[in-house]
């Protein structure tokens, strides 16, 4: 019987189709390199700090997405993105039974709003808040800094994420009010 395919092979090459075609049919695709859709604005002014980390990575994704030009004053962009408030917390979480501190509660905060030159919000003040635990240990101070800021540009890349997607949906809410 060496012409024949088994059929356990067959049977599983069929689920492996059958899985693609679910996969397809329900619209899943996976998220490209620029990580969404370009945006409906055709220029942007960032009213974000330019030595800020968080400003230099929010640049970063709006260029790689792409159909979007930054500028260099408000009165040149389409659209304005304003900072009303950025700040990162530190907070006891936990103590243990001797009294010092075992768990820190980490909290990266920015709050926007995103308008044109006429002062018409396309997205009025928002909050975007991010958080993370992490234990600490008297024994390892250096470890726990590290650990800590790799923790904080954690939070920054999903603040910018969370920030683009917000972007987007105001390009849908634009493109929705200019049909009616």
């Amino acid at each position: 019987m060496k012409g024949k395919a088994s059929f356990p092979g067959v049977a599983r090459w069929m689920w492996v189709l059958l899985l693609t075609l679910v996969l397809a049919g329900c619209g899943f695709h996976l998220r490209g390199a620029g990580g969404g859709k370009p945006l409906a604005f055709k220029t942007l002014y960032l009213g974000v700090a330019e030595q800020s980390e968080l400003g230099a990575a929010l640049r970063r994704q709006i260029l790689a997405v792409g159909g979007t030009a930054l500028v260099a004053r408000p009165s040149e962009a389409q659209a304005v993105l304003t900072v009303v408030a950025e700040g990162r917390e530190k907070t006891i979480l936990s103590l243990n039974a001797a009294g010092r501190v075992r768990e820190f509660l980490l909290r990266q905060r920015f709050v926007f709003r995103v308008h044109d030159n006429q002062g018409h919000d396309f997205i009025p003040q928002s909050e975007v808040v991010v958080s993370r635990d992490i234990s600490y240990s008297d024994s390892e101070l250096l470890a726990k800094a590290a650990e800590e800021a790799l923790l904080y540009r954690d939070m920054e890349r999903d603040l910018v994420q969370q920030i683009m997607r917000r972007l987007a949906a105001a390009q849908m809410q634009e493109a929705e009010s200019g049909k009616r």
